[in-house]
């Protein structure tokens, strides 16, 4: 089977021949393939040119876009510095108040870099891969774009003291990322993930006040412009995973720090699956191939099979190919 296949047979709830492996690697990606972190950043075709060399000699199922959370805020107007082989920054550009926040503009993809190369990357990936991968577009979620826009103190204020401007703002942030998902669901993604990481640290009260049904109007975009939808929020996401579940997303992804998934399979659909949730540093980075595939196991059962391979998060740039290769055969000796 193809990556591609594999992935789609089994969120179909279809016979596969092991589970789909989807490991997040970003700046791992770039260090195996050589290439500067903020080429990765910026240019499509050293992206494009990392993820498939990973995918072909590790036996990935997926490619993505990701690299970093600052597209849609660049085109918001975060001035964004990309240092050579580290982590982007954001330099400036910080909206000054809520009230600013609620009276952003919608932005052009076609017209801001970031996002326009996110445009050309899928493309690329569909040219180059044709139908062996399941290529992975991505938009950031509305707490998070927020968090972007005004900075996390800040914004963490204006929730509580200014909630009407951050629905206001919020709005916008989903009615841009609609428009987003549309042009890249056109440029051939099979999925588009929606990062919402800031999630985590609200708790459930302002998550259902803020995020969730948001989420769930970006997830049924996507499904109404024919792609599937995958949804990813960092941390302990215990407190608020029904209703991740229930917005309808297609993957959810769990963290490592979410203690079970057990509790919450009797909640997803057959159509639906988890995504993780090893632990990217004791785990992948730190462990070995035996504590590699012993976590992989307990992931599969907890899930009760219905677990896509993968770290809780991204996997680091210290991990060794060593490791990566025995994170890949831990999905192989799943087969049933």
């Amino acid at each position: 089977m193809t990556g591609l296949e594999r992935t789609l047979s089994f969120l179909n709830g279809e016979s596969v021949d092991h589970p789909p492996f989807h490991p997040i690697i970003m700046r791992w990606a770039a260090k195996y393939a050589g290439i500067k972190y903020r080429d990765f950043c910026l240019d499509p075709v050293s992206k494009c040119k990392a993820m498939i060399l990973c995918a072909r000699d590790f036996n990935i199922d997926w490619v993505t876009v990701m690299s970093d959370p600052w597209a849609e805020a660049s085109a918001f107007g975060i001035q964004v510095e990309y240092p050579e082989n580290s982590l982007p920054i954001d330099k400036s550009g910080h909206l000054p108040d809520a009230k600013t926040a609620s009276m952003i503009k919608h932005y052009n993809p076609f017209k801001n870099r970031r996002c326009n190369n996110r445009l050309i990357e899928i493309r690329e990936f569909r040219k180059s891969i044709e139908e062996d991968l399941f290529v992975v577009g991505w938009v950031e979620g509305p707490v998070a774009e927020y968090v972007d826009l005004r900075g996390a103190s800040d914004a963490s204020i204006d929730f509580f003291l200014e909630p009407e401007a951050v629905e206001k703002s919020m709005d916008i942030i989903v009615e841009c990322a609609m428009n987003f998902i549309s042009l890249q669901i056109k440029a051939g993604a099979h999925c588009i993930g929606i990062g919402d990481a800031f999630c985590s640290q609200i708790g459930p009260e302002l998550y259902t006040q803020f995020a969730y049904s948001r989420q769930k109007k970006l997830v049924d975009h996507i499904h109404s412009e024919g792609a599937l939808a995958k949804l990813h929020i960092c941390g302990n996401t215990e407190s608020i995973l029904k209703q991740m579940i229930q917005t309808g997303a297609d993957i959810i992804d769990i963290d490592h720090l979410v203690p079970s998934m057990e509790d919450f399979v009797p909640l997803i659909s057959k159509y639906q699956a988890f995504s993780g949730k090893s632990d990217p540093v004791t785990i992948i980075q730190d462990g070995t191939p035996e504590t590699i595939k012993q976590s992989v196991v307990d992931d599969f059962k907890q899930a009760k099979g219905r677990c896509i391979v993968s770290a809780g998060c991204e996997i680091t740039p210290g991990t060794d190919c060593g490791n990566m290769r025995a994170f890949g055969l831990a999905a192989w000796d799943l087969i049933e």
